[in-house]
């Protein structure tokens, strides 16, 4: 009986810490004249600036092929969306770590005033490799508000409902992959292809003055880390320590690198394979709202279900979609149109309950070196995601065969890792 009381109050006080953590931080917000609301909008719209940089582009791939001497090989344009996912892998590991030494708002400055200069590159770039290392620095540039605006995330909240803020701030960064395509069909047709840029830049400036506006810091002072060389491998040894954040960052590199091939190749597949040259942007929006809808749907659900729970149940409906696919239309012509897009729904459906979880999940035993693990966290999977992307990418040139195929395979491995490492519920 006495053990039952010492259980029931060691709970209350863990429950009791924690919501006066939460509610220390929004009397801070509320100090700064800044609600919940804001802050899950604020911290999606720094993450919409990756996003915007990607989708907003979608488009005009074949044009600034052109421009730049290219055209006469479709697979090289998928380069540029690739390349600006090697940039954000690689920032990342600086990003994060002087994040936790100098605090999270002066590096995200930084990292925007080298996005800067990376557009204006693209922009003049007159060659495949001019642009190439232009969206290689735009990469690393926004590396800063895609990492931080997670460890600003993990700074102030924790466990399932860290997961379900991450579900709501995903629902409102899905907006931009909705509209970023269509938007950028309407700059290319009105003003060319280097509108988009300039249009991106309008939208960062805007964002960045919101943050130094109304944001507060969220790292204090008192845990800060001291910048030494030896920070990020401490961090990684630290980091490595916890299987489960190794794990599920292991696996978000096989969901990322998945999805970066249709991202990469969506152009292609829609405006040459099926000659929906007018359509593409509403087909990329209309599939798009198909993660957005999941991951509102997961908001709800994982405080019902757990983190976990639903990870490993959308994995399999991950890996078995497309092996339906692959069993149906294996060395046959492409399917209609109506039944690409019903496939495709339904495995952006499940990628939208597993992208927030997975970075949750990796996140949830790092908090006391929040902006290390969205660091390694960020940089891992999205290494693995570039050469995943960058050789499926070139087998998709006359069937989206070869995009189902890489789906099937990346969530096979990411079910193997889950039960061989039999990881715990993880809440």
């Amino acid at each position: 009986m006495v053990c039952l009381k010492a259980v029931f109050y060691s709970l209350f006080l863990y429950n009791f810490n924690f919501k006066q953590k939460q509610r220390q931080y929004f009397c801070l917000m509320q100090e700064n004249n800044q609600s919940k609301l804001e802050f899950i909008a604020l911290m999606a719209s720094l993450m919409s600036l990756v996003a915007l940089s990607i989708d907003a582009l979608l488009p005009a791939l074949e044009h600034i092929g052109i421009s730049i001497n290219v055209q006469e090989s479709s697979n090289d344009s998928q380069l540029l969306v690739t390349m600006i996912f090697l940039g954000l892998g690689f920032g990342q590991l600086t990003s994060g770590p002087i994040s936790d030494t100098l605090g999270r708002k002066p590096v995200i400055y930084g990292g925007f005033v080298l996005f800067v200069i990376a557009s204006f590159i693209c922009v003049s770039a007159t060659s495949l490799e001019m642009m190439v290392v232009g969206r290689i620095l735009q990469g690393i540039g926004l590396s800063a508000p895609r990492t931080i605006s997670i460890a600003m995330v993990r700074d102030s909240f924790s466990g399932n409902y860290m997961a379900k803020i991450m579900s709501f701030i995903v629902v409102i960064f899905i907006l931009v992959p909705v509209v970023a395509p269509a938007l950028g069909k309407i700059m290319l047709d009105a003003y060319g292809w280097k509108s988009i840029f300039y249009s991106q830049l309008i939208f960062g400036v805007l964002v960045m003055f919101w943050l130094w506006k109304r944001q507060p810091e969220t790292l204090k002072e008192e845990n800060r880390i001291k910048f030494s060389f030896g920070l990020f491998s401490d961090g990684l040894k630290e980091f490595i320590k916890y299987k489960q954040a190794t794990v599920f960052t292991i696996i978000s590199g096989f969901i990322t690198g998945s999805f970066m091939v249709y991202l990469s190749a969506s152009q292609q597949i829609f405006q040459e394979q099926y000659l929906l040259v007018d359509e593409f942007p509403f087909i990329f929006a209309g599939l798009a709202i198909s993660v957005g809808f999941a991951t509102f749907l997961n908001g709800s659900f994982v405080m019902k279900f757990g983190m976990h729970k639903l990870v490993s149940f959308f994995l399999i409906v991950f890996t078995l979609v497309p092996l339906i696919y692959v069993a149906l239309f294996y060395q046959k012509e492409n399917p209609s149109i109506t039944i690409l897009l019903v496939f495709f729904a339904l495995q952006f459906f499940s990628i939208g309950f597993l992208f927030g979880n997975l970075r949750a999940l990796a996140m949830q035993p790092v908090g006391h070196i929040a902006g290390i693990g969205a660091a390694i966290n960020g940089f891992v999977s999205t290494i693995m995601a570039v050469p995943i992307a960058t050789v499926i990418g070139r087998f998709v040139s006359t069937t989206t065969l070869p995009l189902f195929i890489g789906f099937f395979i990346c969530g096979a491995l990411s079910l193997a890792l889950v039960n061989l490492t039999k990881l715990k519920q993880a809440n």
